[in-house]
Order: C-alpha cells, then sequence, then structure tokens
C-alpha cells in the first residue's frame, strides 16, 4: 500500500489533515486500483513539520517541501510516476497557498520489494502464507492487482 511523508516547514501547510487526504487519494488515483477498503483504509500520507533550521541546501536555503512516496515494486509505470510527481507538487503549492513553491518539492518515488512491506504486524508474504495462498507473485499481474483480487476473493 502507498505511503507518503512530506517534511517541510513547521506552518507550511494550515490544513495538513486535508493535505494528507489529497496526496492519498491522488497517489491511488494513479495507481488505478478499485475503490476497496483493503486500499483506502490502508494509503496514508504523514505530514511532518520540521524546524527550518533542520532543513538547507548547500546554499542555505530552507524553504523546501520533500515528498517520499512509498509503492510495491511495479505499480506505478513511467507514466504514472510522471503524473504523479506532477500532480503531488501542484496539491503541496496549493496547500501551501503558495504557487511559487512548485520550484522547491522534491518529490522522490521508492518501490518496497515483496514482502518488504506489511500490516497488522506481519509482512504481507507472510500474511497470504498463513490463509493458504501462494506467496509468489503471478507473472502477468501487478502486485496492487494480486492483492485486489485476493481482497475480491474474501469478500465472497
Amino acid at each position: 500500500m502507498p505511503m507518503i511523508d512530506v517534511y517541510a516547514p513547521e506552518g507550511t501547510f494550515p490544513d495538513p489533515h486535508t493535505l494528507a487526504r489529497d496526496l492519498a487519494a491522488a497517489v491511488i488515483r494513479w495507481e488505478q486500483v478499485p475503490d476497496l477498503p483493503l486500499f483506502t483504509k490502508n494509503t496514508a500520507a504523514f505530514i511532518h513539520d520540521m524546524d527550518a533550521a533542520a532543513i538547507s541546501n548547500v546554499a542555505g536555503d530552507s524553504s523546501y517541501v520533500r515528498v517520499q512516496v512509498l509503492t510495491p515494486v511495479g505499480v506505478l509505470d513511467r507514466d504514472k510516476q510522471l503524473g504523479v510527481v506532477a500532480e503531488l507538487t501542484d496539491i503541496i503549492a496549493a496547500a501551501a497557498g503558495d504557487p511559487g513553491l512548485r520550484e522547491r518539492v522534491w518529490v522522490l518515488l521508492t518501490e518496497s520489494p515483496e514482502a518488504g512491506w506489511g500490516i497488522a504486524g506481519s509482512r504481507q508474504h507472510e500474511r497470504r502464507h498463513r490463509r493458504g495462498r501462494p506467496c509468489r507473485p503471478r507473472r502477468s499481474v501487478s502486485a496492487v492487482q494480486q492483492l485486489a483480487a485476493t481482497y475480491s476473493e474474501r469478500s465472497l
């Protein structure tokens, strides 16, 4: 499930809760996963207010925002990666009320390997194994599509 972390100087965002929700919703849209509680309840953003003195580039400027998005491997192809970066940058600038901030937003996309994440205290790989489901991914189906299929099977 995607996790989004935003690091910004304290006071950059007047409404961090709405920002977190908007970022999470944008990433889910780009992943194109089904509208299921499995995804909507387990995709989250975390807004970290930092002392401006703890942020600096080489020139000493501290007015930057860093966004790190963690997704399962292979969920975002190149077009989706470009879309996520552009949309999250726009959301950050709008939430700050500062269109010029777009030039100072850094978005990092990171992929978590299979079994490199977990929910409810166990790695996803172990949860599937305990339920008697195969632990190896299907070759023609992305990790997110596999999770959706697993969730849909359980719901029937």
